[in-house]
């Protein structure tokens, strides 16, 4: 799956919410690599960032380019509450303006924004963000019903792209290729536990793959890269 990946979504380091806040890396080097696309992820515990967070994130988006990697954005992984996505998208119109022009700035979404978000801050994202990944999973398990929240992405004026868990079930709703605004897929990769079966494991890489549609069987997804 990895190797017939377009694009790359690489996790960099976390922003804790204990003081000091900071940025603090997550990977023990800098990634080099020379063929797919690269969106450089953050997971944030708090959007209420000093100064030097900002410097840090930037220092380390310039040198993950500098290393020759082809970043094309920046992504955050936050879980912003479905009824503050207004405040949400004041701190990324913020972080935007800081970003080099040629970085686009994406996220991560919850499922229940398509269904329960709010629509004026649905609409405050849309002019904040390049895309969001909505994700059907939480942890290593595919989320209970994740049809019925998929139901109302009409709702979503934003590019979006759906994130699949690796292994996990997957059943497409109806209409979601014909949507506008749909982008494709975003398959996160999982670490074989050790000592169990192959159908067994254990926490994510960190990595996150995407390349053309997937070819999925009705409800599996098992190496598809999209």
């Amino acid at each position: 799956m990895l190797a017939r990946a377009r694009t790359l979504y690489l996790l960099q380091g976390q922003v804790s919410v204990r003081e000091p806040v900071r940025l603090a890396a997550q990977r023990p080097a800098i990634p080099q690599l020379r063929g797919p696309a690269v969106w450089m992820v953050v997971r944030v515990e708090t959007i209420k960032w000093p100064p030097p967070v900002y410097d840090q994130v930037l220092a380390q988006l310039a040198k993950w380019r500098a290393a020759g990697n082809r970043v094309v954005g920046l992504q955050i992984d936050f879980d912003a509450r479905t009824r503050h996505l207004e405040n949400y998208a004041g701190f990324l119109k913020d972080l935007r303006r800081r970003l080099p022009a040629d970085c686009r700035l994406g996220i991560t979404g919850l499922l229940d924004w398509s269904s329960n978000g709010d629509p004026r801050g649905l609409d405050a994202l849309a002019g904040a963000v390049d895309e969001v990944v909505l994700q059907i999973y939480q942890g290593r398990r595919v989320i209970p019903g994740y049809a019925g929240y998929l139901a109302r992405l009409d709702r979503m004026k934003i590019p979006f792209r759906i994130g699949l868990l690796q292994g996990g079930e997957w059943r497409a709703p109806a209409g979601l290729e014909a949507n506008p605004h749909f982008r494709g897929y975003v398959v996160f990769l999982l670490n074989p536990r050790r000592g169990c079966g192959p159908g067994l494991r254990r926490g994510g890489t960190g990595r996150y793959a995407r390349g053309g549609a997937p070819s999925l069987s009705p409800a599996i997804i098992r190496s598809a890269a999209a």
